[in-house]
């Protein structure tokens, strides 16, 4: 076989893995890498402005396609840039490579040298070292490997003078083993069924983890005649269905809220059970928790449940279906009666603010009527999150990108960017703050436009950060550390190539929504926002 240099032979490794897209940086020691992977393999590289802002543009590409993400930067600082990002991925369970150069080993006091799997370790990512040149496409397929069994990011180290040096190449992709995980059996199984056919008011909850189980979840809700409820991250996983509660939880309707607490058994499909879910474990108490889970670490963490089954979510669904049609178990009837129309309605309250402000609440609810209806949904973190949740739907899970995965603010629009990525002629809804878009967004807007993504970032600008805000006045201090004169947001969007929309009142909100209709490219829409008469955070 011909010869070729270890960088074009890291480019083809990606591309043998079905990798098509690349984002990130390019620096001495990853430039002629990426410039393979375009060139020789014809893949895509996202170029962004900042190294953790290609991580994270990986992030929400795995999120949105559920394939691994793939970013790629130069050693020392291109590294060290990228750990709040590495971080967030971790947390998130996100399967993604970061393709890192390394300094020469045979410079010790290089400028830009650090020791990487120390920094990565930190970080909770999973370190691969690109151990010689010969073992390069191996090194790849087994970061490849790693990130998609052990849902976490895995930095795979590249040192630069390997780059330039000639191996055979040759095709190396290692089986995932992505059938079903196991079917639940035996006595704790039984033990489960009898719990759920005696409940009389059960719910069926799912996470993250039963996206893929949708059908066989409705299928076991309708034989017992139970709602069904998701958390954040399963979010619209039930969506036309009659008797979906949406989020459950914190971020529960009133009517949800109580409808949970009517209940008298709990089966929840792939979710930890955190304690925003859980509200603190107030909503779990008194009641039979069945929890089914393929991965064991992720049951027992924030309370026992009752039964657990260690297997997969629709597989468990569907024989728990089976056993109650065979036992003639009858239907709880929870679901007869309900009214269908509070269920997932959250409460408006007042829908004017001040002069020069438009009310946030009445904002989101115009927003739900009016954006695309076939969006894909990021939202940045800041107090204005937990609302955007509650009342701005997403056609199905991948279709909700949320980037709080670790409290960072700052992180939305370089989601948004990759999500944008992952699903071209599909329109990217972003809702940021306004001090995360400081921080984050302003300097990868101009990216969004470079890529003519169909983008409309939406910023609840309340001219500070509000979560500090709210505790200076529930102090009754003064609040004018958390405040903020920032530039016109509208007129920075206008200026990196994008369209700027100032909202400073209900009717100049009508008229952004009408300029939505026209839009070309990405366009920025400034909600002057009253820093008093934001909600707080449901959490």
């Amino acid at each position: 076989m011909a010869k070729t240099y270890v960088h074009q032979s890291i480019a083809r490794a990606v591309e043998d893995h079905g990798i098509d897209t690349m984002f990130g940086l390019i620096g001495d020691a990853n430039l002629f890498m990426v410039d393979s992977f375009v060139r020789d393999c014809g893949g895509q590289f996202v170029p962004a402005a900042h190294e953790g802002s290609g991580v994270l543009m990986a992030l929400a590409y795995h999120q949105v396609t559920g394939r691994v993400g793939v970013a790629t930067v130069t050693h020392g600082p291109g590294l060290t840039n990228t750990t709040t990002a590495l971080t967030e991925g971790v947390r998130g369970q996100a399967a993604i490579v970061l393709l890192a150069g390394d300094t020469p080993v045979d410079n010790p006091g290089h400028l830009q040298g650090i020791d990487q799997r120390e920094l990565v370790k930190a970080t909770g990512a999973g370190f691969e070292q690109l151990r010689t040149p010969e073992t390069a496409a191996v090194d790849v397929a087994r970061a490849v490997y790693r990130a998609q069994v052990e849902r976490r990011p895995i930095v795979l180290n590249m040192p630069v003078e390997f780059m330039w040096q000639t191996v055979t190449h040759s095709r190396n992709v290692l089986d995932v083993f992505t059938a079903p995980g196991g079917v639940a059996e035996g006595g704790i199984l039984d033990e489960a069924i009898g719990m759920i056919a005696s409940a009389r008011a059960p719910i069926i909850l799912a996470g993250g983890g039963a996206i893929g189980a949708r059908d066989s979840l409705i299928k076991l809700a309708d034989r017992l005649e139970a709602p069904l409820a998701t958390t954040l991250k399963a979010k619209g996983l039930f969506t036309g269905h009659p008797y979906d509660m949406d989020i459950f939880g914190t971020l529960s309707t009133p009517a949800a809220y109580d409808l949970i607490a009517r209940a008298d058994c709990i089966v929840a499909f792939g979710t930890g059970l955190h304690s925003f879910t859980t509200d603190r474990g107030k909503l779990l108490k008194g009641k039979r928790i069945i929890q089914v889970d393929v991965e064991p670490t992720a049951i027992g963490n924030s309370l026992h449940p009752d039964a657990a089954l260690v297997a997969d979510a629709g597989l468990t669904a569907e024989t728990i279906t089976w056993w109650l049609n065979e036992a003639e178990v009858p239907s709880s009837g929870f679901t007869r009666d309900l009214d269908t129309e509070t269920l997932t309605a959250h409460p408006v309250g007042k829908t004017t603010s001040g002069d020069g402000f438009v009310n946030y609440v009445h904002a989101l609810e115009r927003l739900e009527e009016a954006l695309p209806k076939d969006r894909i949904l990021v939202t940045d973190g800041g107090r204005f999150m937990t609302e955007v949740w509650c009342r701005i739907s997403v056609p199905d899970p991948r279709s909700n990108v949320v980037t709080a995965n670790f409290g960072a603010i700052g992180q939305g629009l370089q989601q948004a960017i990759g999500a944008g990525a992952a699903a071209p002629g599909r329109p990217v809804v972003l809702f940021s703050g306004d001090g995360g878009f400081m921080m984050g967004g302003i300097n990868e807007f101009n990216t969004a436009v470079r890529l003519g993504l169909d983008l409309i970032v939406i910023i609840a600008n309340d001219s500070a950060y509000g979560a500090e805000h709210i505790q200076f006045r529930d102090r009754k201090m003064d609040p004018s550390l958390s405040t903020f004169d920032w530039p016109s947001f509208a007129a920075v969007a206008t200026a990196l190539g994008g369209t700027g929309i100032a909202v400073a009142s209900a009717e100049e909100l009508e008229t952004a929504i009408t300029a939505l209709e026209a839009r070309t490219g990405p366009v920025l829409i400034d909600l002057k926002l009253d820093p008093n008469d934001v909600p707080r955070m449901r959490l």
